[in-house]
């Protein structure tokens, strides 16, 4: 289990003269240009892959107890507890077949409600086309098989801790969970429920350490040994360039990291600069072959470069990543969704110093070195860790307790929407047989 989040201040490492020293910050301080070129285009709309159907000869459909019936119609009774709706596991059906006494009825009523509720307790109620942008990669489905669960909650005689094991192995989820029984009207509870569905669709257990950047919140927090050592604001994607959801895995540090242009931002302007006054593009720090259709920019390290000094290396289809900015003003703006979609970090010296010290077990002097050469360098992680850029309208700030957040690209809509309409299907399908799983001695 995680430790509850803290939100501590960064860790007094003697490196952190160095990262908060005056004379680089200044140095630090390009023009206030905004010539960042990142680009998203990504599909808005995610494929549905469930459900996943066992095969009809795999296994055959347990025996239940009356005790274990019973102890589901409870838990599903309880499901509005965890922003769910009890209605979408037939509570009736169910009841009614605990009244018809064991047998084949019961058991189909009962796996039949608990593979469902299960499912939508491991990887949320919410079809996936609702879930807009949504990239994030979820590992729960073979790291907690559902058909196994179901196998040890009826041999435990344990069918209400089974479920509730199920549930996001994190304190923010917690603080949702308690927080949905207070809330003062049904928009203020769907909002919550919105946002546990959203950790659902997560990994159940983050990790010891990670990074972890909440969109709406404009805020980026590093944590170590599961808890918060720093916070960064940050700049996100623009409403037309949105920032996708997605947990990539970091895997090193580039200092002084050089900027190859995508084709979008050569074309809004860059590329006409080199045609009419190469010089002012040379000035600027941009180097190029070819032309036309086929000229490929890059801009070299320095004060004035689009990635400023630093940008996290995490390589994914949708070429996101945290990186430094020449622009800093846009971090005093309070709403600071300006980006093509990537994450400008505030106080990149101090992050890029955590990363390569801490994460990548470099001394402070060799970043030190690095940072002061104006040379590209790379340090990588020996263990890679995950990136999530997550995306919740309701969650802890640094105090530790939870406030609303505007959703800027207006996704809490369709999940909304979706509460209305049956959920995604179960995961697992067992299919009937004459034959059951024998119960187990002594039941």
């Amino acid at each position: 289990m995680m430790r509850p989040l803290s939100f501590a201040r960064p860790l007094g490492f003697t490196f952190a003269l160095l990262l908060l020293g005056g004379t680089a910050s200044a140095q630090l301080r390009g023009p206030n240009i905004d010539p960042e070129g990142e680009r998203v285009v990504v599909p808005d709309v995610v494929e549905d892959k469930a459900p996943e159907v066992a095969p009809v000869a795999a296994i055959q459909i347990p025996d239940w107890s009356i005790e274990n019936a019973t102890a589901l119609l409870r838990t599903i009774e309880a499901a509005e507890a965890e922003g769910l709706f009890p209605a979408d596991y037939a509570p009736e059906k169910l009841a009614t077949a605990i009244l018809g006494g064991t047998g084949p009825g019961l058991n189909q009523a009962a796996t039949d409600s608990f593979l469902l509720l299960a499912t939508h307790m491991r990887d949320g109620r919410t079809p996936n086309a609702a879930r807009k942008q949504w990239f994030m990669v979820d590992h729960d489905t073979e790291a907690t098989p559902l058909v196994p669960l179901l196998v040890a909650a009826l041999n435990g005689n344990d069918v209400p801790g089974k479920i509730a094991g199920l549930n996001p192995d994190h304190p923010s989820f917690a603080l949702l969970k308690a927080a949905l029984p207070k809330a003062k009207d049904k928009a203020a509870a769907d909002r919550i429920r919105v946002n546990m569905e959203r950790w659902r669709w997560m990994p159940r257990t983050l990790g010891e350490k990670y990074v972890v950047t909440n969109v709406p919140e404009y805020m980026t927090r590093v944590v170590h040994g599961g808890t918060v050592i720093a916070t960064h604001k940050a700049v996100v994607g623009a409403v037309k360039t949105a920032t996708p959801q997605l947990n990539p895995m970091a895997t090193g540090i580039i200092i002084n990291p050089d900027w190859k242009l995508p084709r979008s931002i050569i074309n809004e302007g860059i590329g006409a600069t080199i045609a009419r006054n190469p010089a002012a593009a040379r000035a600027q720090g941009y180097t190029w072959t070819g032309s036309g259709k086929n000229l490929f920019v890059t801009q070299k390290p320095g004060p004035g470069n689009a990635l400023g000094m630093m940008k996290m290396e995490m390589l994914n289809e949708h070429a996101i990543y945290l990186h430094d900015t020449p622009s800093k003003g846009a971090f005093a703006s309070a709403e600071r969704a300006f980006s093509h979609g990537c994450i400008r970090t505030e106080r990149a010296l101090h992050f890029s110093g955590l990363m390569a010290v801490l994460f990548g077990g470099q001394t402070p002097e060799a970043f030190g070195e690095a940072y002061a050469s104006g040379e590209t360098t790379r340090f990588g992680f020996d263990q890679p860790f995950p990136v999530y850029v997550a995306y919740w309208t309701v969650a802890p700030t640094n105090d530790g307790k939870l406030a609303t957040f505007k959703d800027l690209y207006g996704r809490d809509a369709p999940v909304i929407a979706s509460f209305a309409k049956p959920g995604r299907p179960a995961a697992t399908v067992l299919a009937s047989a004459a034959a059951a799983i024998p119960a187990p001695p002594g039941r």
